[in-house]
C-alpha cells in the first residue's frame, strides 16, 4: 500500500511529516510512502532520521516539488498557481492511482479546492466535509463533521454530512447502526437555526438512519451518539475548544500533584493512571481529519502536528484505504440522496443531484477555512 504525503505544508516544516511517515512505515510492513517536496530538503531529513527509524529510509520515496503553498494562500490562488506545489503533486499522484491515499498538514482551503479539482466527488456530493473522531466516555469515540470546509451549511448539506458520517462510522469502526445527532443549542424542536430545524425534519424521515435528534454541546462527549453533525463554523470551534480543554485539564492535574510534598507523593503513586489519562485525552491521538465526499482518500493532518501526530494521520489514511471508504460512499449514497433531492424540489431548495468531476472546483472559496 502506497500513501502520498505532502511533506512541506505543516507549521513545523518537513521534519514532522518525514519522521511521522517513517514511524508509520516501521509499524506497518505493507506500507510505502511517497514524499512530495523540495528534494534536497527531504533527502536531508531522511538522512537524519533517528536510529530507531533509520530502517524506514528504503521505503520512503522522494518526489521533487519545488513550490510550497503557504498557510495564508487563498484557495483561488492555489488553483491558479499551485500546479507544481507539493500539495498539488501529491493529489495528482492519488488521482492517477499511483497512491491509495494522500495526507497533508497544509492549508486546509487550498487542500480542499485542489482535491476537488484533482479527484472530484462521489454520489453528487457538491461539497466534501471535514470529519475527525473525538474521544467520548468509556474509551469510545464520536465522529464530528463538518470541521471548517463549509462555514455555513444548508439543511441539504447537513443531511449529506449525516449520511457520510454514518457510513464512515459503519464501515471504518464496524458499527452496525451508528447513532447520528444534530448539534443544537437545545433539545426542543423549536430551537436552532432554520437550516438545523429543517435538517432535523428531513433526517427523521430517513428510516435507514439511527437518528437521535438534537444533542447539545455537552452531549458530544457523552458516548450516547456516534456521529455529531453541524456546520463548519460550529464544528471547528467545538474541536479547537475541546483540544484546548483537554490540554488544560492534563496540565491542571499535573500542577495539582506537584504543588506540595504530600501531593507529590500521591502523584508518584498515581503516575501510571495519569499517563493513561494523558494518552486518552491527548488530541494527537485523534489527529487526521477525513475529507469526506471526495472520489478518493485525502486526510488532513493538523498544521501543528508533531511526528507522532502525523503518524496517526497516516494511520487514519491506511484505515480508510483498508475499508475502501470511497467505494462505499459512492455505492450507498447514490440510492439515498435522490429522495433528499426530490424533497428539496418540493420546497424552497432546488439543487438536484450532481457529480463534481475531476477538474471542477465550484465557486465557494469563501467557505474555505485555513486551519
Amino acid at each position: 500500500m502506497r500513501i502520498a504525503i505532502d511533506a512541506m505544508g505543516g507549521d513545523l516544516g518537513p521534519r514532522a511529516p518525514v519522521q511521522g511517515a517513517a514511524s508509520a512505515v516501521i509499524q506497518d510492513s505493507r506500507l510505502e510512502i511517497r514524499l512530495f517536496g523540495v528534494r534536497r530538503t527531504l533527502e536531508d531529513e531522511i538522512s537524519c532520521l533517528p536510529r530507531r527509524l533509520a530502517a524506514a529510509g528504503s521505503r520512503l520515496e522522494v518526489v521533487d516539488a519545488p513550490r510550497v503553498i503557504d498557510q495564508g494562500v487563498r484557495p483561488s490562488d492555489a488553483l491558479r498557481h499551485g500546479q507544481d506545489s507539493s500539495m498539488a503533486r501529491m493529489l495528482a499522484c492519488v488521482a492517477a492511482g499511483e497512491a491509495a491515499a494522500g495526507v497533508s498538514a497544509g492549508n486546509t482551503g487550498a487542500l480542499m479546492a485542489l482535491a476537488r479539482r484533482a479527484l472530484g466527488t462521489v454520489a453528487g456530493i457538491p461539497r466534501p466535509a471535514i470529519s475527525t473522531a473525538i474521544p467520548t466516555r468509556q474509551q469510545g469515540r464520536c465522529y464530528l463533521l463538518d470541521l471548517g470546509a463549509n462555514v455555513e451549511a444548508s439543511a441539504e448539506r447537513l443531511v449529506d454530512f449525516a449520511l457520510m458520517g454514518e457510513l464512515m462510522a459503519r464501515h471504518v469502526d464496524g458499527l452496525a447502526a451508528p447513532r447520528v445527532a444534530l448539534l443544537n443549542v437545545g433539545l426542543e424542536g423549536t430551537k436552532g437555526t432554520v437550516s438545523v430545524r429543517e435538517a432535523d425534519a428531513r433526517l427523521r424521515g430517513l428510516p435507514h438512519l439511527a437518528y437521535q435528534g438534537f444533542v447539545e454541546g455537552d452531549g458530544v462527549f457523552s458516548g450516547r451518539v456516534d456521529v455529531v453533525v453541524c456546520d463548519g463554523f460550529v464544528g471547528n470551534a467545538v474541536l479547537k475548544a475541546s483540544e484546548g480543554l483537554a490540554r488544560m485539564l492534563v496540565e491542571r492535574v499535573q500542577a495539582t500533584f506537584e504543588a506540595h510534598w504530600s501531593s507529590r507523593l500521591v502523584g508518584a503513586l498515581a503516575r501510571p493512571a495519569l499517563r493513561r489519562l494523558r494518552s486518552e485525552l491527548d488530541p494527537v491521538r485523534y489527529n487526521g481529519a477525513s475529507l469526506l465526499g471526495l472520489a478518493g482518500i485525502v486526510v488532513k493532518s493538523h498544521g501543528s502536528a508533531d511526528a507522532t501526530g502525523f503518524h496517526y494521520a497516516v494511520q487514519r489514511a491506511v484505515q480508510e484505504v483498508s475499508r475502501d471508504l470511497p467505494r462505499h460512499l459512492a455505492a450507498e449514497l447514490v440510492p439515498r440522496r435522490p429522495a433528499i433531492d426530490s424533497a428539496d424540489r418540493g420546497g424552497r431548495i432546488d439543487s438536484g443531484p450532481r457529480v463534481l468531476a475531476p477538474g471542477s472546483t465550484g465557486d465557494d472559496e469563501s467557505q474555505q477555512e485555513h486551519r
